[in-house]
């Protein structure tokens, strides 16, 4: 904990709602606030530019030394094996998409759970009541979706 001063109190004025807080300061030394540099992210700058000019690199080397056999076999679309037939244009149910999007939302709330998993012992139990009600939420969301069958392709 070399140059790191913790600050344990309570927001809010007197008379307002107050809620504990934990802060982590980094300081010098003299214990003035130690203040970033720009050599301090160079190791980022660094990470960026090598995996950008990566990328790159393969784009471009692939695009000029790949194979390049032109056909009508090879400019056929492919789809997970299947022989395309019909219009590409036609209608299909919409369900595809919801199933998408509900996926989507209840993958994006379960990611919450990582950094309360991390913080658990330091929220306390304020912190545990407050992650119950939210997975009492999710899950009434899901009663929910699942009740109005938005889960079920027969329909």
């Amino acid at each position: 904990m070399n140059g790191t001063v913790w600050a344990i109190g309570m927001r809010g004025d007197v008379g307002a709602c107050t809620a504990p807080y934990i802060s982590a300061r980094s300081t010098e030394p003299s214990g003035a606030p130690r203040m970033s540099n720009p050599q301090d992210y160079l190791p980022i700058a660094l990470q960026t530019l090598i995996a950008v000019g990566f990328v790159v690199t393969t784009l471009l080397l692939t695009g000029k030394i790949g194979p390049k056999r032109a056909g009508k076999h090879k400019e056929e679309n492919f789809e997970c094996g299947i022989e395309q037939y019909g219009n590409a244009r036609s209608p299909f149910s919409v369900k595809y998409f919801l199933i998408a999007i509900l996926f989507v939302l209840f993958d994006v709330e379960i990611i919450f759970l990582y950094p309360w998993a991390v913080n658990f012992k330091d929220l306390g139990i304020v912190g545990f009541v407050e992650m119950v009600l939210f997975i009492f939420f999710v899950v009434a969301g899901l009663f929910y979706v699942i009740r109005k069958g938005a889960l079920e392709w027969d329909r």
